[in-house]
């Protein structure tokens, strides 16, 4: 274990948190356009990216702690204090240079994941089509086929429903984005 693994593993989360701020955008996307039933996808993919970062967060911690000890910090040392005790060479600046690239895709995470909360705390009335509703008293319908109006608001029930369940999902992974371990090794909280 050294600095190469350390490395390595900073590089694997930073792709991993581009590609969350991919997913985001692309959830954010679907919000403002009122594709509401693609929820249930962007969804599944902000959570998968987590998952991985997860993953990746475990195993850079046990790098980070290693390397730490190696260079005789305390093994919960922050990424800062690390590149600050790094020997002579190129270990100082490639590790400032992880922290500055990690504290900008965090913040563009977080502005991401924040616009992405709004919009969906918005609704489907603040972005595309309205959400289908019952039918109303008043609205035009077809007097040869009284059930038919009865099935409409069944089927419209559902629908709402569902896109709502598909709102909450999204609320739910989107909220999760905070990654405080990894703020907390970047030294900002």
């Amino acid at each position: 274990m050294g600095a190469d693994e350390l490395s390595a593993m900073l590089w694997r989360e930073r792709r991993q948190l581009d590609l969350l701020l991919y997913r985001l955008e692309t959830q954010l996307l679907h919000v403002r356009a009122g594709n509401w039933p693609r929820l249930k996808f962007t969804a599944a993919d902000v959570e998968k990216v987590l998952e991985h970062l997860r993953f990746d967060t475990l195993a850079r911690n046990i790098e980070s702690s290693a390397l730490a000890i190696e260079w005789s910090l305390s093994a919960n040392a922050t990424l800062p204090m690390i590149a600050s005790a790094a020997p002579p060479g190129i270990w100082p600046e490639l590790l400032h240079e992880h922290h500055r690239e990690l504290v900008v895709l965090l913040k563009q995470v977080e502005t991401t994941a924040a616009a992405n909360v709004e919009a969906l705390l918005t609704g489907p009335r603040g972005a595309g089509d309205p959400p289908l509703g019952p039918v109303l008293p008043g609205d035009i319908m077809d007097p040869v086929l009284p059930g038919v109006a009865a099935q409409a608001d069944t089927v419209d029930d559902v629908m709402l429903l569902a896109e709502n369940a598909n709102i909450e999902r999204a609320l739910a992974v989107t909220r999760d984005c905070s990654l405080p371990l990894l703020k907390e090794f970047l030294g900002l909280e």
